[in-house]
C-alpha cells in the first residue's frame, strides 16, 4: 500500500499540529514527518507526504527521503492537490494508493482516478491505533521471559527455516 499524504491539509486538520504550525510551520512539518516515519516503520507502508510550494518564487520540485518517508515539495505554480492527482492518474493501475486528505473535491477526483481516500480524522485514528498496538507489543516483550519474544519477527522466520532444515536432517 502507498499512502500519499496532503501535508498541509493534515497540518490544518489535526489540532495538535495546527497549534504548532501557528508558531512555527517548519516544526509542524517535522513533527508530522516524525509521526509518519513511526507509522511507516510499524505498518511497512510506502508513505509520501506532499507539501505545496506553489507560491514560492522559483521553487523547483524537491523530493527527499526522511526516515523512510518520501517528502515532496511541489514546484512553483503546482499545488499539492495537482501533484497528487497527476501521480494517482499515472500510477493507480500499478499500485494500491490511498490518498489522505479531507479536501472533498480532491477526494472525488482521487476516487475517479482509481485510488482510495482516507479523511484526515480517520488517518489520525489509524495512527493512534498503531501507536497503542506498538506500545502493547513492546510491553509484552518487556514482561516476557522467552527469548523468542525478544527477537524481531524477521529473525524468528529465519530461525524457523533453519529449525526446519535441522529437523529434516
Amino acid at each position: 500500500m502507498h499512502l500519499i499524504i496532503d501535508g498541509y491539509n493534515i497540518l490544518n486538520a489535526w489540532e495538535d499540529l495546527k497549534e504548532i504550525a501557528l508558531e512555527d510551520l517548519d516544526s509542524a512539518r517535522k513533527k508530522l514527518i516524525d509521526i509518519l516515519a513511526d507509522y511507516q516503520g510499524f505498518k511497512k507502508y510506502k508513505i509520501t507526504v506532499v507539501f505545496d510550494a506553489h507560491q514560492v518564487k522559483g521553487a523547483l520540485l524537491k523530493s527527499e527521503m526522511i526516515n523512510g518517508v518520501e517528502v515532496i515539495f511541489t514546484k512553483e505554480g503546482e499545488t499539492a492537490d495537482s501533484f497528487i492527482e497527476r501521480y494517482v492518474y499515472e500510477n493507480a493501475k500499478n499500485e494500491n494508493i490511498v490518498v489522505v486528505t479531507s479536501d472533498y473535491l480532491e477526494q472525488l477526483i482521487i476516487l475517479g482516478s482509481g485510488a482510495t481516500r482516507m479523511p484526515a480524522r480517520q488517518f489520525k485514528l489509524e495512527v493512534e491505533k498503531a501507536r497503542k498496538e506498538l506500545k502493547r507489543i513492546q510491553e509484552m516483550k518487556i514482561y516476557s521471559n522467552k527469548v523468542e519474544d525478544q527477537l524481531d519477527e524477521r529473525i524468528l522466520k529465519i530461525l524457523d527455516k533453519l529449525r526446519g532444515k535441522v529437523d529434516s536432517d
